[in-house]
């Protein structure tokens, strides 16, 4: 783990120094997600985040079986029933 140290400024901005931003892809204007465990703060970029939920997601989805189209499909039944 490096460990690189910073200030934060009067407004509670702080700068992610450009290696860590190169590390996690992130850009100016990139949305990441902050994370508060334990007394520290984790930065995600949010695509990352997304990822990590869809392989959680995913073992508890049998193989073959599609979520989304599943999803579509019980709102095209529920706008005919309206």
């Amino acid at each position: 783990m490096s460990v690189v140290r910073t200030k934060v400024g009067a407004k509670g901005r702080m700068v992610i120094p450009a290696s860590y931003r190169e590390a996690l892809g992130v850009k100016p204007g990139d949305d990441v997600l902050l994370c508060l465990e334990d007394g520290e703060v984790r930065i995600f970029p949010v695509d990352a985040a997304v990822k990590h939920a869809q392989r959680l997601f995913r073992k508890h989805v049998p193989p073959g079986r599609n979520l989304v189209d599943e999803l579509i499909e019980d709102r095209k039944a529920e706008a005919a029933r309206e």
